[in-house]
């Protein structure tokens, strides 16, 4: 009778050291995994707007203009920051535009562009539209 007691309390002993093994080993793939779907989860959408740059020469200049059309239903309030592809000494390495509030259907105009200009268009809620001028 002792003998039976001690066979399963070996057997319990056993499942019970498989169990916690097998918690210990799942556990850092689980956080792995959870970590992995936290970037996806905190991406918002893209700011609601098409953007299409147009080749434009002013008093024997060429430069580039950048058009951005609001397509959703509701009206925007637009931050651009301009990152220059050729900054000079005495101009800001980064030029941050006003906010301009841009509603539905609407088009806002940035000209003075250059080829190579980085963008970044941001809007409350959303998460930023990164362009580059062609």
């Amino acid at each position: 009778m002792k003998s039976t007691h001690l066979i399963h309390l070996r057997s319990l002993i056993l499942a019970l050291g498989s169990a916690f093994s097998l918690v210990l080993f799942l556990a850092p793939s689980a956080r792995a995994d959870a970590s992995a779907l936290s970037p996806l989860a905190d991406k918002s959408a893209t700011v609601p707007v098409t953007a299409t740059f147009e080749k434009v020469s002013a008093d024997g200049v060429n430069g580039y203009a950048l058009n951005l059309k609001n397509v959703s239903s509701e009206s925007l309030k637009l931050t651009v920051t301009i990152t220059p592809s050729v900054v000079f000494h005495a101009d800001a390495k980064v030029k941050t535009l006003p906010e301009h509030a841009l509603d539905a259907g609407q088009t806002w105009t940035i000209k003075d562009l250059a080829a190579g200009d980085k963008l970044s268009v941001a809007a409350e809620g959303f998460g930023k539209l990164e362009l580059t001028v062609p």
